[in-house]
Protein backbone atom coordinates (compact mmCIF):
# COMPACT_ATOMS: atom_id res chain seq x y z
CA UNK A 1 0.00 0.00 0.00
CA UNK A 2 1.18 3.49 -0.76
CA UNK A 3 0.22 6.85 0.60
CA UNK A 4 0.26 9.82 -1.70
CA UNK A 5 0.08 13.55 -1.10
CA UNK A 6 -2.84 13.99 1.33
CA UNK A 7 -3.71 17.24 -0.35
CA UNK A 8 -4.43 15.59 -3.69
CA UNK A 9 -8.16 15.31 -4.29
CA UNK A 10 -10.51 14.47 -7.13
CA UNK A 11 -12.87 17.35 -6.42
CA UNK A 12 -14.75 19.14 -3.65
CA UNK A 13 -16.17 15.95 -2.20
CA UNK A 14 -13.33 13.58 -3.04
CA UNK A 15 -10.56 12.13 -0.96
CA UNK A 16 -6.81 12.04 -1.34
CA UNK A 17 -5.77 8.97 -3.26
CA UNK A 18 -4.56 6.85 -0.43
CA UNK A 19 -5.49 3.99 1.85
CA UNK A 20 -7.96 4.40 4.63
CA UNK A 21 -8.35 3.10 8.12
CA UNK A 22 -11.18 1.68 10.14
CA UNK A 23 -12.80 2.84 13.30
CA UNK A 24 -13.11 -0.38 15.25
CA UNK A 25 -11.41 -0.67 18.61
CA UNK A 26 -7.64 -0.79 18.42
CA UNK A 27 -5.30 -2.65 20.72
CA UNK A 28 -1.67 -3.58 21.06
CA UNK A 29 -0.12 -4.67 17.78
CA UNK A 30 1.61 -8.06 17.84
CA UNK A 31 5.32 -7.62 18.31
CA UNK A 32 7.55 -9.32 15.76
CA UNK A 33 4.51 -10.23 13.73
CA UNK A 34 6.46 -10.29 10.49
CA UNK A 35 6.72 -8.19 7.41
CA UNK A 36 4.07 -5.53 7.01
CA UNK A 37 2.74 -3.31 4.26
CA UNK A 38 5.29 -0.53 3.62
CA UNK A 39 2.99 2.20 4.95
CA UNK A 40 2.94 0.50 8.35
CA UNK A 41 6.64 -0.36 8.62
CA UNK A 42 7.54 2.98 10.21
CA UNK A 43 4.12 4.01 11.48
CA UNK A 44 3.37 5.20 14.98
CA UNK A 45 1.76 2.91 17.57
CA UNK A 46 -1.83 3.76 16.66
CA UNK A 47 -1.38 3.22 12.93
CA UNK A 48 0.66 0.08 13.55
CA UNK A 49 -2.10 -1.38 15.70
CA UNK A 50 -4.61 -0.32 13.07
CA UNK A 51 -2.71 -2.16 10.35
CA UNK A 52 -2.15 -5.29 12.39
CA UNK A 53 -5.60 -5.56 13.92
CA UNK A 54 -8.18 -3.62 11.95
CA UNK A 55 -7.48 -2.65 8.36
CA UNK A 56 -8.94 -5.13 5.88
CA UNK A 57 -10.80 -7.18 8.49
CA UNK A 58 -14.40 -7.79 7.32
CA UNK A 59 -16.77 -5.53 9.25
CA UNK A 60 -20.51 -5.93 9.60
CA UNK A 61 -23.33 -4.06 11.30
CA UNK A 62 -24.96 -0.86 10.13
CA UNK A 63 -23.52 1.36 12.84
CA UNK A 64 -19.93 0.12 12.46
CA UNK A 65 -20.06 0.51 8.69
CA UNK A 66 -21.66 3.95 8.95
CA UNK A 67 -18.91 5.07 11.31
CA UNK A 68 -16.23 3.98 8.87
CA UNK A 69 -17.93 5.71 5.96
CA UNK A 70 -18.18 8.88 8.03
CA UNK A 71 -14.51 8.80 9.02
CA UNK A 72 -13.45 8.23 5.42
CA UNK A 73 -15.38 11.34 4.45
CA UNK A 74 -13.82 13.28 7.31
CA UNK A 75 -10.35 12.37 6.07
CA UNK A 76 -10.86 13.88 2.60
CA UNK A 77 -7.90 16.17 1.93
CA UNK A 78 -6.19 15.27 5.22
CA UNK A 79 -3.86 12.61 6.55
CA UNK A 80 -5.37 9.59 8.23
CA UNK A 81 -3.38 10.16 11.41
CA UNK A 82 -5.43 13.33 12.02
CA UNK A 83 -8.70 11.37 11.86
CA UNK A 84 -7.35 8.40 13.80
CA UNK A 85 -6.29 10.72 16.61
CA UNK A 86 -9.82 12.10 16.81
CA UNK A 87 -11.75 8.86 16.50
CA UNK A 88 -13.03 8.86 20.07
CA UNK A 89 -13.92 12.52 19.74
CA UNK A 90 -15.98 11.68 16.68
CA UNK A 91 -17.78 8.91 18.51
CA UNK A 92 -18.71 11.23 21.33
CA UNK A 93 -19.66 14.12 19.05
CA UNK A 94 -21.81 11.98 16.75
CA UNK A 95 -23.71 9.98 19.36
CA UNK A 96 -21.82 6.77 18.68
CA UNK A 97 -22.75 7.07 15.01
CA UNK A 98 -26.34 6.05 15.67
CA UNK A 99 -28.01 6.75 12.29
CA UNK A 100 -31.53 6.88 13.71
CA UNK A 101 -30.56 9.56 16.21
CA UNK A 102 -28.36 11.55 13.84
CA UNK A 103 -31.11 11.64 11.23
CA UNK A 104 -33.14 13.81 13.62
CA UNK A 105 -30.44 16.42 14.17
CA UNK A 106 -31.12 20.08 13.46
CA UNK A 107 -28.95 22.74 11.85
CA UNK A 108 -28.34 24.13 15.32
CA UNK A 109 -26.84 20.83 16.45
CA UNK A 110 -24.65 20.69 13.36
CA UNK A 111 -23.44 24.24 13.95
CA UNK A 112 -22.73 23.39 17.58
CA UNK A 113 -20.09 20.88 16.50
CA UNK A 114 -18.14 23.65 14.82
CA UNK A 115 -17.01 24.55 18.34
CA UNK A 116 -15.90 20.98 19.15
CA UNK A 117 -12.10 20.79 18.99
CA UNK A 118 -12.23 17.00 19.27
CA UNK A 119 -13.29 16.67 15.62
CA UNK A 120 -12.40 18.26 12.29
CA UNK A 121 -14.47 21.44 12.23
CA UNK A 122 -15.51 21.48 8.59
CA UNK A 123 -19.21 22.21 8.29
CA UNK A 124 -19.66 20.34 5.03
CA UNK A 125 -18.15 17.19 6.49
CA UNK A 126 -20.12 17.51 9.72
CA UNK A 127 -23.38 18.09 7.85
CA UNK A 128 -22.68 15.13 5.57
CA UNK A 129 -22.74 12.75 8.54
CA UNK A 130 -26.26 13.91 9.34
CA UNK A 131 -27.50 13.84 5.74
CA UNK A 132 -25.88 10.43 5.24
CA UNK A 133 -27.65 9.14 8.35
CA UNK A 134 -30.94 10.26 6.79
CA UNK A 135 -30.04 8.52 3.52
CA UNK A 136 -29.24 5.35 5.45
CA UNK A 137 -32.60 5.52 7.20
CA UNK A 138 -34.29 5.96 3.82
CA UNK A 139 -32.54 2.78 2.68
CA UNK A 140 -33.95 0.97 5.67
CA UNK A 141 -37.41 2.18 4.70
CA UNK A 142 -36.94 0.11 1.54
CA UNK A 143 -36.52 -2.95 3.75
CA UNK A 144 -32.73 -3.12 3.32
CA UNK A 145 -30.01 -2.79 5.94
CA UNK A 146 -26.84 -0.86 5.19
CA UNK A 147 -24.68 -3.91 5.86
CA UNK A 148 -26.39 -6.08 3.28
CA UNK A 149 -26.53 -3.18 0.83
CA UNK A 150 -22.81 -2.35 0.77
CA UNK A 151 -21.68 -5.97 0.85
CA UNK A 152 -23.96 -6.78 -2.08
CA UNK A 153 -21.45 -4.98 -4.31
CA UNK A 154 -18.99 -7.82 -3.70
CA UNK A 155 -21.74 -10.47 -3.54
CA UNK A 156 -21.20 -10.78 0.20
CA UNK A 157 -17.59 -11.95 0.03
CA UNK A 158 -14.25 -10.28 0.62
CA UNK A 159 -12.30 -9.82 -2.60
CA UNK A 160 -8.80 -11.30 -2.55
CA UNK A 161 -6.53 -9.47 -5.00
CA UNK A 162 -2.86 -10.39 -4.90
CA UNK A 163 -0.90 -7.13 -4.83
CA UNK A 164 2.86 -7.72 -4.84
CA UNK A 165 3.93 -4.08 -4.59
CA UNK A 166 2.39 -0.75 -3.58
CA UNK A 167 2.18 0.30 -7.21
CA UNK A 168 -0.16 -2.64 -7.87
CA UNK A 169 -2.81 -1.32 -5.49
CA UNK A 170 -5.45 0.78 -7.22
CA UNK A 171 -6.96 3.96 -5.84
CA UNK A 172 -10.38 2.87 -7.08
CA UNK A 173 -12.02 0.09 -9.06
CA UNK A 174 -15.15 -0.43 -11.13
CA UNK A 175 -16.85 -1.96 -8.10
CA UNK A 176 -15.96 1.03 -5.92
CA UNK A 177 -17.12 3.43 -8.61
CA UNK A 178 -20.45 1.60 -8.80
CA UNK A 179 -20.81 1.69 -5.02
CA UNK A 180 -19.98 5.39 -4.83
CA UNK A 181 -22.31 6.20 -7.71
CA UNK A 182 -25.21 4.34 -6.13
CA UNK A 183 -24.57 5.91 -2.73
CA UNK A 184 -24.60 9.36 -4.30
CA UNK A 185 -27.86 8.62 -6.11
CA UNK A 186 -29.33 7.70 -2.76
CA UNK A 187 -28.35 11.04 -1.26
CA UNK A 188 -25.05 10.18 0.41
CA UNK A 189 -22.24 12.75 0.29
CA UNK A 190 -18.43 12.45 0.35
CA UNK A 191 -18.72 9.08 -1.42
CA UNK A 192 -16.68 9.54 -4.60
CA UNK A 193 -14.99 6.51 -6.17
CA UNK A 194 -11.72 6.79 -4.24
CA UNK A 195 -13.49 7.34 -0.91
CA UNK A 196 -15.70 4.37 -1.75
CA UNK A 197 -12.64 2.22 -2.43
CA UNK A 198 -10.91 3.36 0.75
CA UNK A 199 -14.09 2.40 2.59
CA UNK A 200 -14.04 -1.03 0.94
CA UNK A 201 -10.43 -1.52 2.03
CA UNK A 202 -11.19 -0.40 5.56
CA UNK A 203 -14.18 -2.68 6.07
CA UNK A 204 -12.54 -5.71 4.49
CA UNK A 205 -14.58 -5.86 1.31
CA UNK A 206 -11.21 -6.16 -0.39
CA UNK A 207 -8.01 -7.53 1.16
CA UNK A 208 -5.45 -5.02 -0.07
CA UNK A 209 -2.57 -5.97 2.17
CA UNK A 210 0.43 -6.80 0.01
CA UNK A 211 1.04 -10.52 -0.40
CA UNK A 212 4.38 -10.05 1.40
CA UNK A 213 2.54 -8.73 4.49
CA UNK A 214 1.74 -11.27 7.21
CA UNK A 215 -1.85 -10.01 7.34
CA UNK A 216 -2.62 -10.87 3.72
CA UNK A 217 -2.41 -14.62 4.30
CA UNK A 218 -4.29 -14.37 7.61
CA UNK A 219 -7.18 -12.54 5.98
CA UNK A 220 -7.10 -14.57 2.78
CA UNK A 221 -7.51 -17.78 4.70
Amino acid sequence: MTKTDPGQTDGPEEEPQRYSMTSTESGTAPLGAGRRCPWAEHAGPAELAYHDLEWGVPHHGDRALFELLSLEGAQAGLSWSIVLGRREGYRRAFAGFDPDLLATWTDEQIDGLLRDAAIIRHRGKIASVVSNARALCDLRQEGRDFDGYVWSFTEGVALQPRHASPSDVPTTTDVAAALGRDLKQRGFRFVGPTIAYAFMQAVGMTNDHLTSCFRWAELAG
